[in-house]
């Protein structure tokens, strides 16, 4: 019989724990207004010219009365582009995210033109290829609004150049899926992002303000000589009346941004009605003081789920065996799930228990959500004699194979293979995201650098040589930065390992998108074809 989890009392150091949450909270909104801010300062430019900001194109577009999950956010932050944690403008000059358009549930993906034109940095062909990998699992219509000073020649990096055919491939994909792309070009597509309209399925191009070429008037003048202008190489009326690439012409953005509605009503993809869900039990505000700021201290991850399940209801699995590992069966907005967390690391019986678990999850087609508190393995004669390896191996393989949706939340601690045991980043889950205290790293930095203490002191021994306790002091604290600096949740999301840093009070509502959008996807009939479709 399913139980009601939760005592409704957060624990020891409550207040502690909620000042630190909130503090990390409102670093990543700083540095995500940030970004919107940067965009901003081109209103004047764009206003003076017809146009509507990135943002503001986004808010027409999409549905009014719909949330729109923007993805990604950090990206690129104190990347290649500015590594100066003051100035870093975190996004990569692209918007991603879903929402509705015309009732329809969508991938979007924005050039936020705003920044440097909307040029290209180091990971926004590396975030659009992600928007689009999500698009194609979950059958997502793919929806992008284009303007884009193309790539940075300045900042030419042979890898970005290589990987950005990716965006490429991902279209053909999408398309020969059976999934429409639609393109709404509201300025500069040049060079290979001429193929961001070539590869969709259905072409808007603004009057006047859109291009699109394989050689803009620039390049083809110092190429070959010949000269022409922006109109007359690739403008819109060109593309509509002589080469074929525009589908329709708008008169202006708002013209356009109308135009693709359309088109999504005309698709019509709508998705299941919402089913009925009893809220928690549990207010999610009290999610901000349950994490402990330090991370060494323990954690019952019941009273997480607790605020996340409707009814606060949880049906542990086999909650005497393995007792540190807790799966157990909910629902999250309506949608049946099978969770799996921890309160201490895995050991032989907590792995096996969890495999069995997700195999019987994946014999319901019952999606599965995994909430990160995992400091890793158990380690130690005892469980090697136990067969922590092989057991390990067990869980690493269901999870690996489950054919069911997969979704990770990032709550706590992420260390080691406990990381990759409870379906981390490598593994594929279909969403992942985390909350701002999370942290991941192979090990802790504290860890790490007593690991290397030791091995440096044997050395020193087998050698007949005096230790240095300086110098290993020094190496120690180098080491325990290194681990630092890599391990926030700030960092990891900022080279896209995971799909965007979430407030924890906000999760249900995550969940509850990233299963409504799962189970859309398998209810959803495609007619996939050999090859995308080919414009005429």
């Amino acid at each position: 019989m399913a139980e009601k989890t939760g005592t409704g009392q957060a624990p020891g150091g409550a207040q502690r724990n909620r000042a630190h949450m909130l503090e990390r909270i409102d670093e990543v909104r700083r540095l995500e207004q940030r970004a919107v801010e940067r965009s901003a300062r081109s209103a004047r430019h764009f206003h003076a010219q017809g146009k509507l900001l990135p943002r503001e194109r986004l808010a027409h577009l999409l549905d009014a009365d719909r949330p729109f999950f923007e993805l990604m956010t950090l990206s690129g932050y104190c990347g290649l582009e500015d590594p100066n944690p003051a100035t870093s403008v975190p996004g990569s000059a692209l918007i991603v995210g879903i929402g509705h358009i015309s009732g329809v549930r969508c991938m979007v993906a924005v050039n936020d033109s705003g920044i440097s034109a909307g040029a290209m940095q180091a990971l926004t062909g590396q975030k659009l290829i992600r928007a689009q990998e999500i698009a194609l699992a979950q059958k997502l219509p793919f929806v992008q609004l284009v303007e884009s000073a193309g790539g940075n020649l300045r900042k030419y990096r042979v890898e970005r150049f290589v990987v950005g055919g990716g965006m490429f491939y991902s279209l053909a994909r999408l398309s020969a899926a059976g999934l429409p792309v639609v393109a709404l070009i509201h300025g500069s597509s040049a060079a290979g992002g001429a193929y961001l309209p070539g590869l969709s399925d259905y072409v808007v191009m603004v009057r006047g303000q859109a291009h699109a070429y394989l050689a803009g008037p620039s390049l083809l003048k110092a190429a070959t000589g010949e000269e022409a202008s922006d109109e007359e190489l690739g403008g819109a009326d060109m593309h509509a009346a002589v080469s074929g690439l525009a589908d329709y012409v708008a008169d202006n953005d708002l013209d356009g941004i109308m135009r693709v509605r359309e088109i999504m009503q005309r698709i019509g993809w709508h998705g299941a009605p919402a089913p009925q869900a009893a809220p928690p039990l549990h207010d999610a505000d009290e999610l901000l003081a349950i994490m402990p700021a330090d991370m060494r201290t323990p954690v019952d991850m019941r009273e997480v789920i607790a605020r996340l399940v409707d009814g606060s209801e949880f049906h542990a699995f086999k909650e005497r065996f393995g007792p540190a590992t807790v799966c157990g069966y909910a629902a999250v907005e309506g949608h049946a799930v099978g969770i799996l967390t921890n309160n201490g690391p895995l050991d032989s019986d907590g792995s096996n228990k969890a495999a069995q678990f997700i195999q019987l999850c994946v014999q319901l087609g019952r999606p599965l959500v995994f909430l990160q508190n995992i400091t890793g393995f158990m380690v130690g004669r005892r469980h090697e004699e136990a067969g922590m390896i092989k057991h390990g191996a067990k869980l690493i393989q269901a999870l690996s194979n489950a054919p069911v949706p997969r979704f990770t939340v990032l709550c706590g601690a992420s260390y080691g293979a406990g990381n990759y045991g409870m379906c981390g980043r490598a593994f594929k889950p279909d969403l992942l995201f985390s909350w701002p205290n999370a942290r991941t790293a192979v090990m802790g930095g504290e860890q790490a650098a007593m690991t290397m203490r030791t091995v440096a002191e044997n050395a020193a021994r087998r050698g007949g040589k005096d230790v240095d306790e300086q110098a290993l002091a020094a190496e120690s604290r180098a080491i325990v930065d290194t681990f630092e600096s890599q391990s926030s949740a700030i960092h990891t999301s900022s080279l896209l390992l995971d799909d965007g840093v979430i407030d924890p009070r906000e999760t249900r509502a995550w969940l509850g998108m990233a299963l409504a959008t799962a189970f859309d996807a398998r209810e959803r009939a495609v007619q996939p074809m050999q090859f995308g479709v080919a414009r005429l």
